[in-house]
């Protein structure tokens, strides 16, 4: 599958060499390949001169193992075996949701109230579980790289989750659960303080614990009431720094690949996606479309594999003798006779297989040789049937592949797109990465090349290197139109 020339191509090496670029967001549905994409980016960048850390959410060691770590944690760790030439270097983590949430504890309360939440019950079963926790976690953990200003290039691999929206709802849904009613009321006894606020809470809950013990049960009920005292002073915290990294997220300087594979449902989510982003007013750069499937024999279709499978497997046992390539042979059951006086239009039968006949006889051993060259024939008509067939589905994958593709461009016409072509397995070590990265920044410079012909390198010679003139010509990310 290629890409139109009505669609704009994704060049990703702009966006990677931009020094404005520091936040680049790979997002989609589950199993699209997000994570595979986001450490190509990153082993790419590096080996670039950007100075790179790569935060993964994805809990598999497949991240890990493909960039030659024995573990990642909630700690960088610098990734080894990558080209440092051109200055730059590369740092991988996985995000921890519970220690990333310990961290915010302890950095923004006393060292008392710090340990009376950390041994909360309440809170150890929201740091570990509660929805939209790892989202936002996961936006905590950006804003804290950020901060530190360590890395000019931050690679988010996003939360693999059932809607790729979680990963934007995340601050506003814990906002909400903030700002919601009953956590006001159990804040309300704090925020009076004293022996008032003690009455306070005596009266309400006099009158709330009834149903609330039902629901709840009465040991849980006090955990929450503990949790949320303690916690007073730092709610607006959380909802200031998801703002912030919300605000983050909008900036120029961030750039959104939203990745999804060539089928029916991911694509509509990744449209989705793409108008949510659009009404966000965050900035888009492109879709990368991974495992897309090709063919070195595009010219033949489907149903001419097909019919040319079908003309070999019907007329293998009738002309397979003539494939040998030692000419016409003759068939017993062929024409072969005599024709009457009475009636020459008649053809008498004759055994030709007896000497008296007058036909040659072939000889023992050429019979045995033309027999074993037919069956040769046969069993290679079989299988030239065979592969033809799989080319036919093949072709049908790719077309329906180009229908589900060329709906989502109909859509989105001025998203860039980027397609990696399928891989025969998994990638586990940095030589896939640095293959994937360089199918993502070979498309744009082909149709370049198909457009004005071969671009001038940083160097002088052919190429397709980074220039000054390039990064002035697209020196953002594209931003996607308001929806």
């Amino acid at each position: 599958m290629t890409l139109d020339q009505a669609v704009e191509p994704l060049g990703i090496d702009p966006i990677l060499d931009n020094p404005r670029t520091r936040i680049v967001v790979c997002c989609g549905s589950g199993g699209v390949g997000k994570t595979t994409t986001a450490a190509a980016l990153g082993v790419r960048a590096a080996e670039r001169g950007r100075k790179v850390v790569v935060l993964t959410i994805d809990p598999a060691r497949r991240l890990a193992q493909s960039m030659g770590i024995d573990e990642l944690d909630n700690v960088p760790r610098r990734v080894p075996g990558i080209d440092g030439s051109a200055g730059g270097e590369l740092h991988a983590m996985m995000l921890d949701m519970k220690r990333t949430f310990d961290e915010i504890v302890e950095a923004h309360a006393d060292k008392e109230r710090a340990r009376a939440i950390l041994e909360n019950p309440f809170y150890q079963s929201l740091s570990a579980g509660f929805a939209g926790t790892q989202e936002y976690m996961a936006m905590e953990k950006l804003g804290q790289l950020r901060a530190r200003d360590e890395w000019d290039l931050i690679v988010v691999d996003t939360p693999p989750s059932r809607s790729a929206l979680d990963f934007l709802d995340a601050p506003v849904r814990l906002g909400s659960f903030l700002d919601g009613k009953f956590i006001k009321v159990l804040m309300a006894p704090a925020k009076i303080g004293g022996r008032a606020g003690m009455k306070f809470l005596g009266v309400g809950m006099s009158v709330m614990s009834g149903p609330l013990n039902k629901l709840m049960g009465a040991q849980l009920l006090r955990d929450v009431q503990t949790f949320v005292a303690a916690m007073d002073t730092m709610f607006g915290g959380f909802r200031t720094r998801a703002d912030a990294t919300y605000r983050l997220l909008q900036a120029p300087g961030t750039a959104f690949l939203v990745v999804a594979a060539p089928e029916r449902d991911a694509l509509r989510e990744a449209a989705y996606f793409v108008e949510r982003l659009a009404a966000e007013r965050m900035p888009l750069a492109g879709l990368v479309l991974n495992r897309v499937h090709g063919s070195g024999a595009a010219r033949l279709t489907a149903e001419r594999a097909l019919a040319a499978a079908e003309a070999l497997t019907s007329g293998t046992s009738e002309y397979t003798e003539n494939l040998d390539g030692s000419g016409i042979v003759d068939r017993g059951s062929g024409q072969a006779g005599s024709r009457t006086a009475d009636d020459p239009g008649i053809v008498t039968p004759t055994d030709t297989s007896s000497p008296e006949s007058g036909f040659p006889q072939p000889a023992s051993s050429g019979a045995t040789t033309s027999d074993a060259t037919a069956e040769s024939a046969e069993t290679s008509a079989r299988l030239a049937a065979g592969l033809l067939r799989l080319h036919a589905e093949r072709m049908r994958v790719l077309a329906r592949e180009q229908r589900t593709r060329d709906r989502f461009t109909a859509l989105h016409p001025e998203v860039p797109v980027a397609e990696v072509a399928a891989l025969p397995g998994d990638v586990h070590d940095l030589a896939g990465l640095r293959a994937i990265g360089d199918r993502l920044a070979v498309q744009a410079d082909d149709r370049a090349e198909e457009t004005h012909g071969p671009t001038e390198g940083h160097d002088g010679t052919e190429g397709h290197g980074r220039t000054e003139e390039a990064d002035a010509t697209n020196p953002e990310p594209r931003m996607s139109p308001s929806a």
